[in-house]
C-alpha cells in the first residue's frame, strides 16, 4: 500500500487558499477515480484508490497545516506503510505559480507541516510533490498562504493539478527517480 498526503487546514474558510494545494489535488484524484473523503479516523479523512492493483491510500490530515505529521505518522503506522511509499503534496513559497517539483528528501523549506511530518517520521527522507505559490513580499507570510487564489490564477492551478494527477498514476509505475525525470522538466 502507498499513501498520498495533501496537506492544507479543514474548514470552509481555508477552501481554495493557497495553502490548501494539497488537498485541492487530492479532491481532483479522488473525483478522477470516482471516490469521496467520506471516511474519518486518526485525525484524517481519507479514501483509498487502486492503481495498477495496487492500493493507494489517500489522505488529507485534519490536524490543521501545524500538525499534519500526527495524522501522517498515525496513518503510516497503522496501515504499516513504509516511509518509502509515502507521498506529500504541498505548496511551496518559494517556486513560482504552478511550476511543481518532485523530491525524495531535503528540508521543510520553512514549511511547518513539512517540519512537524518531519518530526514525526523521525527523517527528512520522505518524497513530496512541490506545487509553487510564488511569494508575494506586499503580504505578511500568513495572510498570503491563507489567502483565497485569485481567479486568474486558478486556471493555470487547474492546469498543474491535471499534471499532478497525471503523477499519481504513475506513482505506481515508475520508480521516483523516473518521476523526477519525466515531470521535474516540466511546469
Amino acid at each position: 500500500m502507498k499513501m498520498i498526503v495533501g496537506l492544507g487546514n479543514p474548514g470552509k474558510d481555508y477552501e481554495q487558499t493557497r495553502h490548501n494545494i494539497g488537498f485541492m489535488a487530492l479532491d481532483l484524484i479522488a473525483t478522477n477515480n470516482q471516490v469521496t473523503f467520506e471516511s474519518h479516523k486518526l485525525n484524517g479523512e481519507y479514501t483509498i484508490i487502486k492503481k495498477n492493483n495496487e492500493q493507494i491510500l489517500l489522505l488529507k490530515p485534519q490536524t490543521y497545516m501545524n500538525l499534519s505529521g500526527e495524522a501522517v505518522s498515525a496513518f503510516a503506522h497503522y496501515y504499516k506503510i513504509n516511509i518509502k511509499d509515502i507521498l506529500i503534496i504541498s505548496d511551496d513559497l518559494d517556486m513560482e505559480f504552478g511550476k511543481i517539483k518532485l523530491k525524495y528528501k531535503g528540508s521543510s523549506g520553512g514549511h511547518n507541516g513539512l517540519k512537524n511530518i518531519e518530526l514525526h517520521l523521525h527523517t527528512n527522507e520522505y518524497k513530496r510533490l512541490k506545487i509553487g505559490i510564488s511569494n508575494n513580499k506586499e503580504y505578511d507570510t500568513k495572510d498570503y498562504v491563507l489567502g483565497k487564489i485569485p481567479k486568474e490564477q486558478m486556471e493555470k492551478l487547474n492546469s498543474v493539478l491535471i499534471t499532478v494527477n497525471e503523477i499519481i498514476n504513475d506513482f505506481c509505475v515508475l520508480s521516483f527517480e523516473k518521476l523526477m525525470s519525466k515531470y521535474n522538466k516540466k511546469g
